[in-house]
C-alpha cells in the first residue's frame, strides 16, 4: 500500500528560480510533497527579466565544447550535465509545449523568444502536481529548534521540513531577489562559501569627459580583444563591445570577464589590446594610411583609408598617443592594438550573475551539504560560473534536478546519509 500523501514530510524548496522550479517539479513528481518559498512578490522574476530581450534557453554545440564554458569548474558541471544537458533540457521546453529553434549563433531560443509563455506553461503545470507556492516569504535561516524561519509581510513565519532545497541565486540583481543574503546563514553554520564575486560583468577604464559625453552607449563592432591573464594564458576573441559611461560592457567583455577580474584582482588593472579593424592587415593599413590626404582632415582620411569612423575614431583619439596620429606606421599599429586599460570590474549587483557560492567540496554528489544534512543546494549559489549563451540557465536546471533528487533518496533513506 502507498503511503498517505498527508503522512508524507514536506520538502521545503526556497528561492523560485530555474533552479528551485526545477528542483520542486522533481520532488512532486517523486511524490514529495512541496512547498516552495520565494521572497519577491511572484517566481521567475529575474527569469523574465533575463529573457526580456530574447530566452537564450542553452547552446546546440557540441557537449564537450559546452563543458569547457564551465572553466575550473568543468569537472563538477559534467556529471550535472550528463543526467540533464543541453539536449534533454530543450526536450523538456518541448514537452511544456514551447517549440524552439537554433539561431544563426548556435544558441537555443524558444519559437516566440519570450520567457512568459514558457514560465506559464511551467506554473500551471507545477500546480497541478500539488506544489504549494508562498511569495513574500524571505528566508531568515532556522531556529533553535531547526524550523525555517521567514520574514513575511503578516510578521515572521516558521515552516518544519523533511528536507531542504535551497535555491537562493547568487548575488547580482538584488532587486530580483539575488542578494547573497543566505552568504552568512550558511557560513554560520560551518560551510565553505567562495566570496560572491561579479560575472558576466563590465569594466572600469578612465575615459576623459569629452569622450564619455559623446560616446557612452555605442557599440564598437566589429572588434578584437586581446589580453594575457595573470597566469600568462593569452585570450583573444572578435565580437562586439559597447562603451559605457564608465568603461566598458557588452557580449565580447563578458565573455572574457572571468579572466578580466581575475587579472585585475592579481594585478590591480588588466591591459587589453583592441584591434579595430580586424579584416585589414598591418601593412596594408600602413600603406593607405600613408597615401597623401591633401586637404582632407583626419577624421575624413581614416574613415577612407582604414574605415575607421564613429566611436573606433574617438578610441584612437582617446587612447593612441597623439604622435601616433601622425605617422602612418604607429597609426596603423595603435588601429590593430589599441591599448586600454581596465580599472575594475562594476558591482556585483550590476553583474548579470555572480562567481562564487557554496563550494561543491562542501556538497555530496546529490548536492547535499555535508554539514548541513537533509540541506541541499542547486542554481547560481553554488560555486561555477559561466558565459551568456544558455549555460547558465542550463547549468541551473540541471542543478536543480540534481538536488531534488538527492531529497527525494535522502527521504527514501529516511533521513540516514
Amino acid at each position: 500500500m502507498s503511503p498517505d500523501p498527508e503522512t508524507l514530510p514536506v520538502v521545503a524548496v526556497i528561492g523560485g528560480g530555474p533552479a528551485g522550479l526545477m528542483a520542486a517539479e522533481v520532488l512532486a513528481a517523486g511524490g514529495a510533497r512541496v512547498a516552495l518559498y520565494d521572497a519577491m512578490p511572484s517566481v521567475g522574476r529575474k527569469f523574465l527579466l533575463a529573457g526580456r530581450g530574447g530566452l537564450n534557453i542553452t547552446h546546440s554545440e557540441p557537449l564537450d565544447a559546452f563543458l569547457d564554458r564551465y572553466g575550473a569548474r568543468r569537472e563538477a558541471i559534467g556529471p550535472l550535465l550528463a543526467d540533464f544537458g543541453p539536449e534533454a533540457l530543450r526536450a523538456w521546453v518541448h514537452g511544456l509545449g514551447v517549440e524552439t529553434f537554433i539561431g544563426t549563433s548556435g544558441r537555443v531560443f524558444p519559437a516566440e523568444m519570450k520567457a512568459a509563455p514558457l514560465l506559464r506553461a511551467w506554473l500551471h503545470r507545477l500546480r497541478a502536481a500539488g506544489v504549494a507556492f508562498h511569495v513574500r516569504h524571505r528566508w531568515l535561516g532556522w531556529d533553535a529548534e531547526g524550523a525555517l524561519r521567514f520574514a513575511t509581510p503578516a510578521g515572521e513565519h516558521r515552516a518544519h521540513a523533511g528536507a531542504v532545497v535551497l535555491a537562493l541565486g547568487g548575488g547580482s540583481w538584488a532587486k530580483f531577489g539575488s542578494d547573497g543574503a543566505w552568504v552568512p546563514l550558511l557560513a554560520g553554520r560551518g560551510v565553505a562559501v567562495a566570496p560572491l564575486r561579479p560575472a558576466n560583468c563590465g569594466f572600469d577604464a578612465d575615459w576623459s569627459e569629452h569622450f564619455r559625453a559623446r560616446f557612452a552607449g555605442a557599440p564598437v563592432k566589429p572588434v578584437v580583444l586581446s589580453f594575457t591573464d595573470a597566469s600568462g594564458a593569452g585570450h583573444r576573441r572578435q565580437g562586439e563591445l559597447v562603451v559605457s559611461a564608465t568603461g566598458v560592457e557588452g557580449s565580447l567583455v563578458y565573455a572574457l570577464s572571468a579572466p578580466l577580474r581575475d587579472t585585475i584582482e592579481a594585478a590591480g588593472s588588466a591591459l587589453v589590446h583592441l584591434d579595430l579593424a580586424p579584416g585589414r592587415e598591418r601593412g596594408r593599413l600602413e600603406r593607405e594610411l600613408a597615401r597623401p590626404r591633401g586637404g582632407r582632415s583626419l577624421a575624413n582620411h581614416l574613415r577612407a583609408r582604414a574605415g575607421i569612423a564613429g566611436v573606433k575614431a574617438g578610441l584612437l583619439r582617446e587612447l593612441a598617443a597623439p604622435e601616433a596620429l601622425a605617422d602612418p606606421v604607429r597609426l596603423a599599429a595603435a588601429i590593430k592594438a589599441l591599448p586600454l586599460r581596465l580599472l575594475r570590474p562594476r558591482p556585483l549587483d550590476e553583474a548579470i550573475s555572480s562567481a562564487g557560492g557554496v563550494r561543491f567540496e562542501a556538497l555530496d554528489a546529490g548536492l547535499m551539504l555535508r554539514e548541513l544534512p537533509g540541506v541541499f543546494c542547486a542554481g547560481e549559489m553554488l560555486d561555477w560560473e559561466a558565459p551568456t549563451g544558455g549555460y547558465l540557465l542550463t547549468a541551473c536546471m540541471a542543478s536543480g534536478r540534481r538536488a531534488g533528487a538527492g531529497a527525494l533518496a535522502w527521504l527514501a533513506r529516511g533521513g540516514i546519509r
